[in-house]
Parts: structure tokens; C-alpha cells; sequence
């Protein structure tokens, strides 16, 4: 659906829930994505569906990025329709996220394709403002995120001892 210089960015597949639970299957990526499910293949399981419906209901979700060179799977990211459920802004929004494969971190990768994600939701659905969440202790999220235009605005404490904070672009009029 999209194409950058190294990715490959489709819409998720119904067999892809087996892709997402072999990406945080490693501890050290799923270290930032919150408390922990008891089931992680229900719950990426879940995620896909919540994937799918957000495109289905929206025109736009998470994309499953693989390398042009190789075909390997790079990861999930998007901008998806979300309901967390606590108010301060992250209720019936477009929120973005990423997650990339432990071998593909520090390629810029997820830089590359959220910026072409986020140009695309620029241009095509004119979204007045997205937002993303990042748990506490997550520098390189933080650091991208603000590469790509986010600015913090408020915390959450989601359970469990886990803090995030709430960042917000808005897009540029014009």
C-alpha cells in the first residue's frame, strides 16, 4: 500500500496475528508496550482485528512494514482509531504507534515509515490531530516521536506500575 526507500508498508493480513505474536515474543521488545496480557496469541490476535476494524471503519490502521531487499518482517506501525477508555485525549482519536523487530532497531526504519505513514494521513484523511502514548523509560519512542512533529501534553498511569505519557501533533493548516 505505501512504499518507502528500504520498506514495504500493507495492510495487515488475516494470518499476520502469527508475525505480531513472534515480534514481542521477544521480552525486550515488549518491554514499552504495557502491562502484560495472560495470553500473548489472544492478544495479538486481538490487536489484528482491532488492526483490521480500524481500517474497515476508517480508511486507515496499522501497516505491516517488511524490508524491500529482503522481504524480511520489520514490524507494525500506523496510525489506527482508538478507544482507550481514560479520557484526556486518547478517546475516538487517530493514534499512531510502532513497533519494530529487536534486528531493525537503530535503521531509523520506524522514522522513515511514519513519516511516510503521517504524510499520507496528511494528504489523503486530513486528520487535525493524532496522538500516541509511550511508557515511561522509553527514550528512542520519545525521541521519535518528537522527530515527527508530537509534543507531550499529559501522563496516565495505566495499572500495574506503568506511567505513559500522552503526545499530540496537530497537522499543519495549509
Amino acid at each position: 500500500m505505501l512504499e518507502t526507500e528500504r520498506l514495504l508498508l500493507r495492510t495487515p493480513g488475516r494470518d499476520d496475528h502469527h508475525l505480531l505474536r513472534d515480534l514481542v515474543a521477544d521480552p525486550d521488545v515488549c518491554r514499552f508496550l504495557g502491562p502484560r496480557a495472560a495470553d500473548p496469541v489472544t492478544d495479538m490476535f486481538s490487536r489484528a482485528l482491532r488492526g483490521g476494524g480500524s481500517w474497515f471503519f476508517y480508511g486507515y490502521g496499522t501497516l505491516m512494514a517488511f524490508e524491500r531487499s529482503t522481504g524480511e518482517f520489520v514490524g507494525q506501525l500506523g496510525v489506527f482509531h482508538s478507544m482507550r477508555g481514560f479520557g484526556k485525549g486518547m478517546d475516538d482519536v487517530a493514534e499512531a504507534g510502532w513497533i519494530v523487530a529487536k534486528p531493525y532497531w537503530g535503521r531509523g526504519y520506524a522514522a522513515e515509515a511514519m513519516a511516510e505513514v503521517l504524510r499520507w494521513i496528511d494528504t489523503v484523511h486530513m486528520l487535525p490531530r493524532t496522538c500516541c502514548m509511550i511508557e515511561r523509560g522509553n527514550a528512542s519512542s520519545v525521541k521519535l516521536a518528537e522527530r515527527l512533529g508530537y509534543l507531550r501534553y499529559d501522563e496516565h498511569d495505566l495499572g500495574d506500575g506503568v506511567m505513559v505519557d500522552l503526545f499530540e501533533r496537530v497537522r499543519a493548516q495549509g
